[in-house]
């Protein structure tokens, strides 16, 4: 699991007049809409006696912890020690870290890094959403599976003709193989278009009409950061869906996903349970795939596996993780599994390249090795 990048962390509805415990890389989060309308989002434990501040409640723009009644603001400083009374000097190092929060696309986003605005990773960039013509529906569900089985799934061409009967012919078709994969460049991540014989939709499903006949589909994917997945389907020269798989590791061993499926076609509100159910169909075919991989986490080396053509986008990906830990963001999560339930942990805020002296230590992390130092220092 990597810090440094946004991930989803409710969907916007979620979060009302309480707050909502939330746990993502590992470690516990506390998000919570102040009576300025905004999504916060800060470190679930408090500084104090290490209370659960998510127990608490939203007193204005701060959350207060239920044990001992400390109030935080939304970015982790502390406004109120009520044992010390009225007007007290509070000390800076009681601060918790705090998270920058970007709500769009129905979702609320959290930067869970310390990297300075300028230098963090972006959200993937959904451009239908501001698009005349364009509707969309929001799904989510979990699995219990590492996010990189999942990303890596959602980028794998082969498994749609045995995983998925609304893609594929199950292998019935001899002749079967994957066609070219055109490859397509982007700054935080890599993807591909191709071109594939899909079965026509089932007469019952009322968007049937859009796609009446077996025939080549114009279907494009990729993956954007280490948990966003883009997948372009082409019904047709003008009908199309956009799906975006928008991934939060809960752990090594559990993933949040979100599904935004933006469409130009059947854009009456009528068609989103439609569109939901299919969906959804596809996605527990896939869960049922994902759920009974062996090993749950990815191989440390590809020679643990072997790989083919079709398999060109996940090396990629595989590449980009190993980029992204050699730049020092991947959590050591051996450490971290070593000191359970005796140190409370933080995914390291912004605020701490500011500050120094905090109570939380941050959450360890791999150590880039000496080798790739040397290459990087030319």
């Amino acid at each position: 699991m990597y810090i440094n990048f946004w991930y989803p962390m409710a969907t916007s509805e979620e979060l009302a007049d309480k707050p909502l415990k939330v746990k993502a890389l590992g470690q516990d989060f506390v998000l919570f809409r102040g009576e300025d309308g905004l999504a916060k989002c800060v470190s679930n434990t408090c500084t104090h006696r290490g209370g659960s501040l998510a127990g608490g409640k939203i007193n204005g723009n701060c959350i207060q912890c239920p044990y001992h009644g400390w109030e935080f603001d939304a970015e982790g400083r502390c406004h109120r020690i009520p044992s010390l009374g009225p007007n007290p000097k509070i000390p800076s190092r009681t601060r918790i870290d705090a998270y920058p929060v970007d709500e769009r696309h129905g979702m609320v986003f959290a930067f869970l890094g310390d990297l300075p605005e300028e230098e963090r990773p972006p959200i993937i960039d959904v451009k239908e959403w501001e698009q005349e013509g364009w509707t969309s529906t929001l799904q989510t569900y979990t699995i219990k599976c590492n996010y990189e089985r999942s990303i890596e799934n959602g980028i794998d061409p082969a498994h749609n003709e045995f995983v998925h009967d609304t893609h594929g012919f199950q292998g019935e078709d001899e002749e079967y193989k994957i066609g070219e994969m055109r490859l397509e460049d982007s700054t935080w991540g890599q993807g591909f278009w191709h071109t594939f014989n899909a079965p026509s939709l089932t007469k019952e499903s009322e968007l049937a009409e859009v796609r009446k006949d077996a025939g080549d589909l114009e279907v494009g994917t990729g993956y954007h950061g280490a948990s966003h997945v883009w997948t372009y389907i082409h019904l047709s020269a003008t009908d199309w869906m956009h799906q975006y798989l928008i991934e939060r590791p809960i752990d090594e061993h559990n993933t949040a996903v979100y599904l935004l499926c933006m469409r130009n076609c059947y854009t009456d509100a009528k068609f989103d349970q439609n569109v939901i159910d299919r969906n959804q169909y596809v996605a527990e075919q896939d869960v049922t795939i994902v759920e009974s991989l062996h090993p749950v986490i990815t191989p440390d080396t590809n020679t643990k596996e072997f790989m083919v053509p079709s398999d060109k986008c996940i090396l990629l990906y595989r590449e980009s993780l190993k980029e992204w830990e050699q730049k020092g963001w991947k959590i050591d999560t051996d450490a971290v599994a070593a000191q359970e339930n005796k140190t409370a942990f933080a995914i390291p805020s912004p605020a701490r390249r500011e500050q120094k002296g905090w109570v939380l230590d941050a959450i360890p992390l791999k150590k880039p090795s000496a080798e790739a130092e040397d290459l990087a220092a030319g």
